[in-house]
């Protein structure tokens, strides 16, 4: 993972999730892996369990998966999420970190990507005078 990603750009990752959790209640993880050898969407909605990210009192986590090495990303969000969006709701999101990915930004897409999904859970979930952080911002990596 060292190669994948620059201390620099690891702390940078974690830096854009606290400062996307400022203005919401929602819970924003990313998890990184070499590799994803079917449906990146299913893989997401596997390691976010694995994470428990089910675990908020609003049910309103979001996870940004990357395999790296497979090219493949996905971006899901939780019921109470889900529940109130529309379901092209992660679209631009989406586009604008295949973009970035294509052009090599790994780090650049993965720090947009947080910083538009925090502006996007503001709108559905801003933050509360009593938030707990319910999720950790450091980055999990998979094998």
């Amino acid at each position: 993972m060292a190669a994948f990603l620059s201390k620099k750009e690891r702390e940078g990752i974690v830096d854009a999730i606290r400062s996307a959790e400022m203005d919401t209640s929602g819970e924003i993880r990313v998890h990184i892996e070499p590799e994803c050898k079917g449906d990146p969407y299913l893989k997401a909605a596997y390691v976010f369990s694995r994470l428990k990210m089910f675990d908020t009192q609003r049910r309103n986590a979001v996870l940004i998966y990357l395999a790296y090495k497979s090219h493949k990303f996905a971006i899901i969000g939780d019921s109470g999420i889900n529940e109130l969006v529309g379901e092209g709701f992660w679209n631009d999101v989406r586009d604008a970190m295949s973009a970035d990915f294509a052009s090599g930004r790994f780090s650049d897409g993965l720090v947009s990507a947080i910083l538009s999904v925090g502006r996007k859970l503001k709108d559905y979930f801003p933050y509360q005078k009593d938030d707990v952080n319910e999720q950790s911002d450091e980055i999990s990596f998979g094998e």
